[in-house]
């Protein structure tokens, strides 16, 4: 009897995580809204998610892509590249307004159409298309290659800062320490407060 089970995909799954948690902290952003302290947590652990996850994808995600599926997979590459660069660009100008006004949540809600409509295209096409031709350890060691370069990247947008790999991780360890120091000065979610928001999206 033929099994029916699908097939294990971890670089696909935890590419996947991350977008979830991207949008978990936008909806207790939401949530808050005529909040402005609790806004800016939410605000603040949203781009650190988004810009960590980027710069992980540009650093093992979109090489391993060129690598494995050729003309294509750069094709592909290039487009996410574009995709996160319009993202980055909002998220830098997010980071030079005050969170709570109309202009401000136009653009948040902008860029999380666009995070959106990238993830999709990533989830539904890109990962499981390179999925296909990686060997089931290949894919695991890429994700835990993934995870693990999150630690050493940057935690806020850099859209001047170049998205090819090798350049991006010189500029990762150059800026990422500039970065983590600013972050002891900003407000995020407490843990109780992470907590809290986990227990009720279940």
């Amino acid at each position: 009897m033929f099994s029916t089970a699908t097939p294990p995909t971890p670089l696909k799954d935890a590419v996947a995580h991350d977008h979830q948690e991207m949008y978990e902290y936008y909806e207790q952003f939401q949530k808050h809204a005529g909040n402005t302290d609790l806004q800016k947590r939410w605000a603040h652990q949203l781009t650190w998610e988004v810009v960590r996850h980027a710069a992980g994808e540009e650093i093992i995600v979109y090489p391993l892509m060129e690598a494995s599926l050729g003309q294509e997979g750069k094709a592909l590459a290039d487009q996410d590249r574009e995709d996160h660069q319009s993202i980055k660009i909002m998220l830098a100008q997010l980071e030079s307004m005050h969170v709570g006004t109309d202009e401000y949540n136009t653009l948040m809600s902008k860029m999380m159409a666009q995070l959106r409509e990238h993830n999709d295209s990533e989830e539904k096409h890109d990962l499981p298309l390179l999925e296909g031709v990686l060997h089931l350890d290949n894919s695991k060691e890429a994700a835990h290659r993934f995870s693990i370069t999150k630690h050493f990247v940057p935690t806020r947008a850099h859209p001047l800062a170049p998205d090819q790999s090798h350049f991006k991780t010189l500029v990762a360890f150059m800026t990422a320490p500039v970065d983590k120091l600013k972050d002891v000065f900003t407000s995020f979610p407490t843990g109780e407060m992470k907590k809290e928001a986990e227990d009720s999206s279940r």
